[in-house]
């Protein structure tokens, strides 16, 4: 599976964008799990957004709970995430992954994915 994560850019804080992750090489089965997470310099890579495949079911990190969305286009195999009223906090370079055969209690953990994306930089200015 490859992951091609698109979107990012400079926005002042209380706006909005949207990242997309576009897959290809393989389609996704039920079991596959979708995830966004973000890295900023000299922090770790931490979690923000989790949607499974099949039911749709969505968890997010407390940080994010409330102003982002992540959703799914079977028919695209693509995976969104929809970041309204973005905070200067937010900056951070986002990155998707995909993995087979996640749980519910995996989803926000960023070993448990197989397939990353090449990260896309998201900038919010005061």
């Amino acid at each position: 599976v490859q992951l091609q994560a698109s979107g990012g850019g400079l926005v002042q804080a209380g706006g909005s964008l949207r990242l997309s992750c576009a897959a290809s090489g393989r389609t996704f089965s039920s079991g596959y799990g979708l995830g966004w997470f973000r890295q900023a310099p000299g922090k770790e890579r931490e979690f923000v957004a989790a949607i499974r495949w099949s039911g749709g079911t969505t968890v997010y990190s407390d940080s994010v709970k409330g102003r982002f969305t992540i959703s799914r286009d079977k028919a695209k195999s693509t995976v969104y995430l929809q970041m309204n009223n973005l905070e200067p906090e937010d900056t951070a370079v986002y990155y998707c992954a995909a993995s087979p055969g996640l749980i519910y209690s995996s989803l926000g953990v960023p070993s448990s994915y197989d397939y990353w994306g090449q990260g896309t930089q998201v900038t919010v200015s005061s």
